[in-house]
């Protein structure tokens, strides 16, 4: 590290630590506003910052460090194995003898929370699905960078011709162990610059979604809805596997996101797609369409705690009163969802949380007071398309266990 990039990782890691929106958003505000670094050292200075972040109970922990540039000090040294000695010239005399004083001592036991670089209060919701040393497991597994994982557009490409132009231009890529239109990829090339994603051929997108729609399954000529579309990832995958047929709605409540998703649905080939803009989920236009959809996907807004490896700042930017909240929103999209499907019509619920509360509880409680929906079990929905895997009834996915993101989705038909 040269002291160029020492200053703007403690100045960027000084604009994420309020921790008032999101650490991707902050950088991204921070290189808008530093356009004089170039590709390797903005990869650099997110690369650090989101090093304190995996690591920073730890950190903090055994060092006591309360400012960006010790949080850093203590990360390279203690994490990455950069000495003291070549740390100290790139900061002031005083931090210098801060991180002397304060250098990591072996062999102190740890909370767990600290050893799993978990908040306590998930740790302690978590204990009651896992034993200790799972839990131990899924937190260091949770502090590395989650794999890069592409859909293959059907609509455009097989996989496997995909793969093959990968092997040819020596980018190490292999299948999804479960997706059976999914590639990941051993590292992390300048992808949005590739012919493969310009043309629409791939699109960024973790297995674990990919799986919910599978679990969906939608038909070609039906009508079916996105409900929570966000920037139109699974959108796209659904209009795939429909064969650009019939008719799919993309429901979101954002602009922004749905303008991000434009060029991505150009690049895409798909007809049968159609965007909409909701002002909530009791919007006039869910009205309009009570009882006439076959299948409705809800991906809930939720804590997001399945994708640490990716987001690691919902440690501190998610609690218990903010989980709370977004169980009653989960529980209200879900009632104006179901509504939509008509009889045999299908509804998947599904989350990137672990909590079981966002997940199991807001399914068992949905069931109880709608009779006219049934569980079915999702390792027969998957079977069904030659899927291997059985999670049981629901499909329950861990970084630890599976490789993806930390999923669960729920399959329910309507009598």
């Amino acid at each position: 590290m040269i002291a160029a990039q020492m200053h703007h990782a403690v100045a960027a890691l000084g604009r994420v630590l309020p921790m008032s929106e999101p650490a991707d958003l902050a950088l991204s505000h921070y290189f808008r506003i530093h356009r004089e670094l170039g590709p390797h050292d903005r990869g650099v200075v997110a690369e650090s910052v989101y090093g304190v972040l995996r690591h920073r109970y730890g950190l903090e922990f055994h060092t006591g460090a309360d400012t960006a540039v010790r949080l850093l000090l203590a990360y390279f040294n203690s994490v990455q194995g950069m000495s003291l000695r070549e740390l100290a010239p790139l900061v002031s005399r005083a931090d210098a003898q801060w991180a002397a004083e304060h250098k990591r001592q072996p062999g102190v036991e740890l909370p767990l929370h600290v050893a799993a670089e978990l908040p306590e209060w998930l740790v302690e919701r978590l204990a009651a699905q896992m034993p200790r040393e799972e839990i131990l497991t899924l937190g260091r597994v949770l502090q590395q960078a989650a794999p890069l994982d592409l859909r293959v557009n059907t609509l455009l490409a097989s996989r496997s011709s995909v793969l093959a132009r990968f092997a040819q231009e020596g980018i190490a890529a292999r299948p999804t162990p479960y997706s059976p239109f999914g590639i990941r990829l051993e590292s992390k090339p300048a992808l949005n610059r590739h012919t493969l994603y310009t043309s629409g051929v791939v699109e960024v997108q973790d297995e674990s979604s990919q799986l919910a729609c599978c679990l969906l399954a939608p038909k070609r000529r039906e009508m079916v809805i996105d409900f929570c579309a966000g920037a139109g990832g699974k959108t796209l995958a659904l209009g795939a596997l429909m064969q650009s047929l019939g008719r799919l709605y993309a429901y979101e409540i954002s602009q922004p996101r749905l303008t991000r998703f434009k060029p991505r649905l150009k690049r895409s080939g798909l007809s049968n797609v159609y965007p909409q803009l909701l002002r909530d989920e009791h919007d006039s236009k869910v009205k309009r369409l009570a009882g006439k959809i076959d299948r409705v996907l809800v991906d809930a807004p939720c804590s997001g705690m399945g994708t640490l490896r990716r987001n690691p700042d919902l440690k501190w930017r998610q609690s218990e009163a903010s989980v709370a909240e977004l169980m009653l929103k989960q529980a209200s999209i879900l009632n104006a969802a179901s509504a939509l499907l008509k009889p045999g019509g299908r509804l998947v619920y599904a989350t990137c949380s672990l909590l079981r509360c966002e997940n199991q509880d807001v399914v068992a409680a949905f069931l109880a007071a709608h009779p006219q929906f049934v569980l079915k079990p999702a390792r027969d929905i998957l079977a069904e398309q030659q899927i291997a895997l059985d999670t049981g009834d629901f499909l329950e996915l861990y970084p630890h266990r599976h490789g993806c993101d930390g999923f669960f989705a729920a399959v329910m038909e309507r009598c």
